[in-house]
Formats: structure tokens, C-alpha cells, sequence
């Protein structure tokens, strides 16, 4: 077996950087994955724990998105029993369940729109990026659970497709500090922006 001799960061931090971010609020949609019952709330079948502290933080994100009419979406885990997902997880997000709800604690708005995804990523085989194409959206902020799961993976996929990205470190979470530093790093190194929720709210205000 060959060993390459070498730093951790020598291949990663080969990039660009630019650190001017823009948004223009009609172009920029948030994206809102799997902030669901099954995963944040007592009694769901697979609950990261701590989860709840992002509900104040995405809620003050999507206040503020609404208020300058931003789009909203919610990428949801809608699964069915004979899911072959579950061929490497336990049952979870069964359609039509207290499950596969959105928590209560995060407002939704007429104007939001629902993607039920059967994957990790919110763009595999779903009508998002038609959504997001029909709406002329450039930017999206990324928020939800888990970074290094399916928010991770949608991300992946919304640079693949050309979108801008940016992640709000407070309004994502991991399933462990590490995954989550780690996960933050490569997205930041790879796929596009990591910054702070209060960078970017005034930027969507036009500030």
C-alpha cells in the first residue's frame, strides 16, 4: 500500500478565496432540510440530541427572508415502508406520520413550498431545482439537520447544479462536534460560503 506523506489541509486549501458575499433577496431561496419530528422531538425514532437549539436561529432566518420575500422551502424526509433507504437505516419518516411533520416550533408560511425527498440530498429525483429555476433563484441558504447527512448532500448537489452556496453555522448541526467541524470545512473549502447567521441577515435586508 502506498502512504502519500502530507499535511491534512495541502490539497484542500488549494482555492480561491473570495469573501464578498452578496445576496439579492429575490434570487437567494433558504432551504430548510429535515427539521422534522422523527429527528429533533421527544419520541421520534432518531433524535440528535440538541438538536432544538437551531429552531431560534432558523426561525430568526426565515423571519427575515419572508420580510423581504425571499423563498422559503422545506426539504422533508417522506418515506415509505418499502423503502430501500431503509436497507441502511431504521424506519423513520413513514409518510403521513407525527414523524415526518415539521416541528412545531418553526413557523410555516402560505408561500413556502414542501419537497418530500426520498434521499439524503433535497435535489435527488425532486422537482427543487425546477422550483428554484422557475424563480430565477441563484443563491441558497442552506440550514437543517443533520451537515453531515443530508444537508451535506444537498449542498453537494446545489453547487453541482450552479447555485451559490452559504451555510449558517448556527442554523445546521451534525451528529457530532467533529462530523460537524469537519463537514463545515470541506463545504467551506469545496462548496461554497460558511459564515454567521448575523452576516447574513443584514445582507438580506440590503444592509
Amino acid at each position: 500500500m502506498t502512504t502519500i506523506a502530507t499535511t491534512p489541509d495541502s490539497f484542500s486549501e488549494k482555492r480561491v478565496y473570495d469573501n464578498k458575499l452578496q445576496l439579492d433577496p429575490k434570487r437567494t431561496a433558504v432551504l430548510v432540510v429535515d427539521m422534522l419530528n422523527e429527528f429533533l422531538e421527544p419520541g421520534g425514532k432518531m433524535v440528535l440530541a440538541g438538536g432544538e437549539v437551531l429552531y431560534a436561529p432558523i426561525q430568526r432566518l426565515l423571519d427575515t427572508a419572508r420580510s423581504v420575500q425571499a423563498s422559503v422551502f422545506w426539504l422533508n424526509q417522506t418515506l415509505r415502508l418499502s423503502d430501500s433507504l431503509f436497507k441502511k437505516r431504521i424506519v423513520h419518516c413513514i409518510a403521513g406520520t407525527w414523524g415526518a411533520q415539521i416541528v412545531d416550533a418553526l413557523t410555516q408560511a402560505p408561500d413556502d413550498i414542501s419537497v418530500p425527498k426520498r434521499r439524503y440530498s433535497g435535489f435527488f429525483q425532486t422537482d427543487l431545482d425546477l422550483h428554484l429555476r422557475e424563480r430565477a433563484i441563484e443563491t441558497v441558504i442552506v440550514t437543517g439537520v443533520v451537515t453531515n447527512i443530508c444537508v451535506r448532500s444537498t449542498i453537494h448537489d446545489a453547487f453541482f447544479l450552479g447555485y451559490e452556496v452559504i451555510v449558517p453555522v448556527e442554523c445546521v448541526a451534525a451528529t457530532s462536534p467533529a462530523q460537524q467541524e469537519s463537514s463545515l470545512y470541506d463545504v467551506e473549502t469545496h462548496y461554497g460560503a460558511v459564515t454567521n447567521l448575523d452576516k447574513i441577515l443584514p445582507l438580506l435586508k440590503g444592509g
